[in-house]
């Protein structure tokens, strides 16, 4: 395969030096806007990165729609082709390019992309997350008087995005609603354990005194601390649960706030079983003392389901939280690079 992509990008190389001293006539015949447009939609970096270096008379170019390549580059969601506009002093033109349906290049961050790349977010909430993204990345790039600029259809970019991503939102609040009650009945199972077992300890209480037989042992210690950080926790997670099904579920909800909830939702919910492990391996340990040989199996056969549901859910949290507050999808840094 490394074998390929050098042979690949000496091809590459050639085919950059004969665009270069070809015509426009030879290079419609060539397809080379055809190939250029077909790259961004696959997302192709390197192809269009370099043959528009080797040709910057080449980043006007427009496909059928008179769509150039930074508009089309929003529309198929490519985030790492649309970063080299960062590199380009012109942006603020190339925003303004309009295709021949009047819209410019923040309308086409409020369509529906073109590709598949949207398919590749697990879950409703998080696509909506990253389309809001998207919109509001290139809104941030544009002038403040493309933002009011309408198309044929007079609508806006936003009153375009909101229009098409109606069924989007939709699907996002109910997937969202979906996942927050499923863990709202967990944390709250594990709130109700936690509040019994801190008033039924084990060994009981001195008949005389009150206080725990095994009030000064540590292990006893280390049971109540993990019983009290899963107690709370399980309850701050149950919180904000309630929070997310409660939410009103507006368009930039999505964006911030409810990923926040989730995340913080998921994270306790993750302690409060953690620890609750903790508060039940302790337990064991007082009560059968010398037994510690039953300890091992029944705290790893009580482990499973608690490690089914971790598997299961963690990887949603991985996802939000670098979606949420990860380095982002666009590089800013791009250097200039004409």
């Amino acid at each position: 395969m490394k074998l390929v992509h050098e042979q690949s990008r000496q091809l590459l190389h050639h085919m950059c030096k004969e665009i270069l001293i070809s015509e426009v006539e030879g290079r419609v015949k060539g397809c080379v806007y055809q190939a250029i447009f077909r790259s961004i939609k696959e997302g192709v970096f390197e192809f269009v990165h370099d043959v528009v270096k080797a040709n910057p008379d080449l980043l006007w170019s427009k496909d059928g729609n008179l769509r150039n390549i930074f508009s089309y580059a929003v529309l198929c969601r490519q985030a790492k082709i649309f970063s080299l506009i960062y590199g380009l002093d012109a942006k603020n033109n190339i925003a303004y390019d309009r295709d021949n349906s009047g819209n410019n290049m923040l309308h086409m961050a409020g369509m529906p992309p073109v590709s598949i790349m949207l398919n590749r977010i697990p879950g409703a909430a998080l696509q909506m997350q990253r389309e809001l993204q998207w919109f509001k990345e290139v809104e941030s790039i544009v002038l403040p008087k493309i933002k009011k600029v309408e198309n044929i259809d007079g609508m806006t970019p936003r009153e375009l995005f909101t229009k098409n991503h109606k069924d989007l939102m939709k699907e996002g609040e109910i997937w969202m609603k979906d996942t927050a009650t499923s863990c709202t009945v967990v944390a709250a199972l594990i709130l109700t354990i936690m509040f019994a077992a801190a008033f039924t300890v084990p060994g009981g209480n001195n008949q005389d005194t009150g206080l725990p037989i095994f009030f000064n042992k540590k292990l006893f210690r280390l049971f109540i601390v993990s019983d009290a950080l899963s107690l709370f926790s399980s309850a701050s997670s149950v919180l904000m649960f309630m929070g997310i099904l409660t939410s009103r579920y507006a368009e930039g909800d999505f964006f911030k706030s409810l990923p926040k909830k989730m995340i913080i939702g998921l994270s306790t919910l993750f302690f409060s079983i953690a620890t609750m492990m903790i508060a039940f391996s302790a337990g064991l340990l007082l009560m059968l003392g010398e037994e510690s040989s039953m300890v091992i199996p029944v705290i790893s056969l009580a482990s499973i389901p608690v490690t089914l549901f971790v598997l299961m859910q963690f990887p949603l949290l991985v996802d939000m939280y670098i979606s949420t507050y990860g380095p982002g999808i666009f590089n800013r840094k791009m250097e200039q690079w004409l």
